[in-house]
């Protein structure tokens, strides 16, 4: 007997389920959970290195910033949704504070 379950199709269930649960826990957060939106960003330094001769090493000698910083992408709760958009974010966040109201 061989499985005839297209993979392709077993892949997409499983990303609009994933889709469906992500959009639920934006819009409907656990009232019982702290709600603080966080973000990483990263700026990028070029580090310079000189060569020290008695010690045969290398040491740092000065660094530069080389970018600035930006905003996130992405967006997390403290809550543990993840991967949000600005907009999930405010809208996790607003659902939090109404739910806090009611």
């Amino acid at each position: 007997m061989t499985d005839e379950r297209d993979p392709e199709a077993g892949l997409e269930e499983w990303k609009d389920a994933m889709q469906a649960e992500h959009e639920e826990a934006i819009a409907n957060p656990d009232p019982d959970e702290d709600h603080r939106i966080e973000g990483v960003a990263q700026v990028n330094h070029r580090v310079y290195f000189a060569y020290d001769p008695e010690t045969d090493r290398l040491e740092r000698d000065r660094v530069e910033q080389v970018d600035e910083l930006t905003e996130p992408e992405l967006r997390s709760c403290s809550c543990g949704v993840r991967g949000m958009t600005p907009e999930e974010a405010r809208e996790h966040v607003r659902a939090a504070h109404e739910r806090a109201d009611d």
